[in-house]
């Protein structure tokens, strides 16, 4: 039997997540956006950690609320429609959850705690992408040399999310070059250890609440009890692990901003008049905000059924890679028609549409393109 009914407590997070957008997020989402020096607004970060949005994935053992994927689902989509920078920030810290997948006792026991303190925020970050090695993760090169001291990791990384602002930065590295992709390993590095630097913050289209940098490691050396799972398995736990978030921060993502601009188009067609009438009422407009309303339900299924089979641990990677590639690519479309409904204005700063139209485009990139996510989704339909 189908139940699409939340319980009460998931009604109780939306409702808690749909508080903090409307008084935090929506005043600040146009400042951030258009913040030409990319300032790290600590005090959004600050909030999210006190209302417990940066704790989600952490269980209750080490201080977190234990959250299934279902329920980050919800929260996180309510966060997108404020904007979807500030909930990428939020999204990415459910990165905790490789250390339950991977991580010895002894790491959960040290690095998982202080992810929780709601009064000093700290955020995790997974470093996988070089500018070689976009959706192919196997030619990564940084590296990293096993010495009696532990690894010692050298090279750099690009477009790695809010990682100047990061506390941990688990990092995809080279151990051994003679076995390809079995010879990467995944380190836990504090970004506050000596020899990590970071370059530029990108100057991006959308999604500019949350930082794209460069991560530079020179000569970063971290014990090697920091490595996470054993040597080799790096690639397999970089791939597993952002199968496993796709449908939270870029299908909830794509959900949200698609709402966002899909409610504003709504309002505003039952305001603008031309022709002494609402647009609302012209056919052509109102058909297509019957379409977006059906591809916004459409993604939120996918998503959802997603996080179910996370939940109950079946197999995920064929829904995880759909609730990636539809609610992106249904972002996009329906951001765009929200322009082409408010016409000139939408196409205007003055009318949030636009924004949410540039936000929308990284969803189709980032966690993997949706032309090679389609590639590895063919594999399951042979």
């Amino acid at each position: 039997m189908i139940d699409f009914s939340l319980t009460e407590e998931q009604i109780a997070l939306k409702k808690m997540a749909l508080r903090f957008r409307e008084k935090e997020i929506v005043p600040i989402a146009a400042k951030l956006d258009k913040d030409v020096d990319h300032k790290v607004n600590w005090e959004i970060i600050k909030k999210l950690a006190a209302n417990d949005f940066l704790r989600m994935a952490v269980k209750e053992k080490h201080g977190g609320l234990g959250l299934d994927y279902l329920s980050q689902a919800i929260i996180l989509e309510e966060l997108a429609v404020g904007c979807i920078g500030i909930a990428m920030i939020a999204g990415w810290n459910l990165g905790s959850s490789f250390f339950y997948d991977y991580g010895t006792q002894e790491q959960q026991d040290k690095f998982l705690p202080p992810i929780c303190d709601k009064n000093n925020p700290r955020l995790i970050v997974l470093a996988a992408t070089e500018s070689q090695a976009g959706s192919d993760l196997g030619a990564v090169s940084t590296q990293a040399v096993l010495g009696k001291d532990g690894y010692v990791i050298n090279g750099t990384k690009c477009f790695i999310t809010h990682a100047n602002y990061s506390h941990l930065i688990v990092t995809l590295a080279v151990t051994d070059k003679t076995k390809g992709t079995k010879g990467m390993s995944t380190i836990i590095v504090p970004a506050d250890t000596p020899g990590v630097s970071f370059g530029k913050i990108e100057d991006k289209m959308g999604a500019r609440a949350a930082h794209s940098v460069e991560v530079i490691y020179k000569d970063v050396r971290v014990p090697k009890e920091n490595l996470l799972g054993k040597e080799g398995q790096g690639f397999a736990i970089a791939l597993n692990s952002i199968g496993k978030v796709r449908p939270l921060i870029t299908g909830s993502l794509g959900v949200g901003v698609a709402r966002a601009s899909y409610e504003y188009a709504l309002k505003y067609s039952k305001e603008r008049e031309q022709f002494g009438k609402p647009i609302f009422a012209n056919q052509a407009v109102s058909f297509m905000l019957a379409d977006m309303a059906i591809k916004i339900e459409t993604a939120r299924m996918l998503v959802w059924k997603a996080c179910w089979e996370l939940d109950n641990n079946l197999p995920y990677e064929k829904s995880s890679a759909m609730a990636k590639i539809y609610p992106s690519d249904m972002a996009m479309a329906v951001t765009t028609d929200a322009v082409q409904i408010l016409g000139g204005y939408g196409y205007m700063k003055d009318f949030p549409v636009e924004k949410y139209m540039r936000d929308a485009k990284v969803l189709q990139i980032y966690e993997g393109t949706n032309q090679i996510l389609r590639v590895l989704l063919g594999r399951f339909l042979r």
